[in-house]
């Protein structure tokens, strides 16, 4: 069976489901395909896997519509963050209320985000779910593109979206080349209680192994960790008893919070940069990881996604409103200027962060320590680079800016 639609997102986590989502007050015919349905039932012990949304996020999912399903789940704001160095006087904080915030963002489980966006995607009378399905084939022609999908069906479409992660399908069958470097590091993540109570403030050290970050979630003493290390000492880590990984990570985070108890599993995967060189091709759109991955050190990656599926839709939309065709390379080039120039910056931030914090040459530390000073201290100087991680500043969608009608 043949079906036509404008756009087939192959894809359906959470910028998949945005980017669907964004064109429900447009005609567009829109297909999502998913190779896996997510539970809809929420553990008592929350994912392991979560996202530190961003107030452009929040307001992308706001205007979406998700944003309720999200807080009657489970979501918990953060109203402060501290970032220090071990063995070094270089620190610096942030706090929501100086800057007339009312936080710094929320730490959301990331299948409370996709949960959210699907029940608005699932309301659209213009929105086609394949779900559980995945592509076959795809083949590029002059107007359109063919999928076939493991189901037996076909679709064809003016426009395919890459949504499908950082070993997109899409981007592979494109053969569209990458840049890549490994950072050297595993991440391990996991849940964490602490025998201190997080008070709502997000930390990350930095230590000669690489970052640790404690991430505040919903219960006053319960964690997300995100621990990036050497990739033998995180398969090591991942390995042992509970009672030993305890020890190491209390030991770790220098016992900031009180012993550290991991509750539930944990895992490790490798920390790797990608940044595609096209997110755009005749009748193929990137978005998400399938253009680009980011170290997690300041936890933008999803936020950077969240952008792109605004970013895009915004484009497509005004290409249809304008009777022009959505899938050209030459009329998707302003989406992909505008993205590739947002993640090539947000990819050398990261990078310039970690390289700072490599490396325990005394004159490195003396100079970290001086310029983390520096900038606790000038006027405005804290603030320009919370704006910028809150998504306050910088080219942000239609999509990202605070909507008249939300109530923050």
């Amino acid at each position: 069976m043949m079906q036509s639609v404008d756009i087939a997102i192959v894809g359906g986590g959470m910028v998949g489901l945005a980017l669907a989502a964004a064109f429900k007050d447009t005609e567009l015919r829109v297909a999502v395909i998913e190779s896996r349905e997510p539970e809809t039932e929420l553990a008592d012990l929350p994912d392991v896997r979560v996202s530190a949304l961003s107030r452009s996020s929040e307001n992308i999912l706001r205007n979406l519509g998700a944003w309720q399903g999200i807080e009657s789940r489970r979501c918990a704001p953060y109203s402060a963050m501290e970032v220090w160095e071990q063995d070094s006087f270089a620190r610096i904080e942030f706090d929501a209320k100086k800057l007339a915030q009312p936080d710094l963002g929320h730490i959301v489980e990331n299948r409370v985000i996709q949960l959210a966006l699907l029940d608005q995607v699932k309301q659209q009378s213009n929105v086609l779910l394949f779900m559980p399905a995945k592509c076959q084939s795809m083949a590029i022609g002059e107007s359109e593109a063919w999928l076939t999908l493991d189901n037996g069906q076909s679709l064809t479409a003016k426009l395919v979206v890459g949504a499908d992660g950082a070993n997109s399908w899409v981007r592979k069958q494109q053969d569209i080349p990458l840049t890549h470097w490994d950072y050297g590091h595993s991440a391990i993540v996991a849940n964490v209680w602490t025998a201190e109570a997080h008070q709502k403030v997000a930390r990350q050290t930095f230590t000669p192994q690489g970052p640790l970050a404690f991430l505040p979630m919903g219960e006053s003493n319960m964690s997300s960790i995100v621990w990036s290390t050497e990739p033998n000492r995180a398969d090591k880590l991942v390995a042992m008893s509970d009672v030993e990984f305890n020890k190491a990570l209390t030991a770790e985070f220098d016992a900031r919070l009180g012993l550290c108890e991991v509750v539930g599993q944990r895992f490790a995967f490798p920390l790797k940069m990608r940044y595609a060189r096209d997110f755009a091709v005749e009748r193929v759109a990137l978005v998400g990881d399938a253009a680009h991955t980011i170290h997690p050190l300041a936890g933008q990656g999803v936020n950077l996604g969240l952008l792109d599926a605004a970013g895009l839709a915004q484009e497509v939309t005004a290409l249809w409103q304008q009777g022009e065709d959505i899938g050209t390379k030459r009329n998707l080039r302003g989406y992909e200027r505008w993205r590739k120039a947002e993640a090539a910056k947000m990819i050398a931030a990261m990078q310039g962060f970690k390289d700072l914090f490599s490396g325990g040459n005394p004159a490195k530390k003396l100079i970290r320590g001086i310029g983390m000073t520096m900038v606790g201290q000038l006027p405005g100087a804290k603030d320009e680079i919370m704006k910028r991680a809150l998504g306050l500043k910088g080219d942000l969608p239609i999509l990202a800016q605070r909507s008249k009608s939300s109530v923050i």
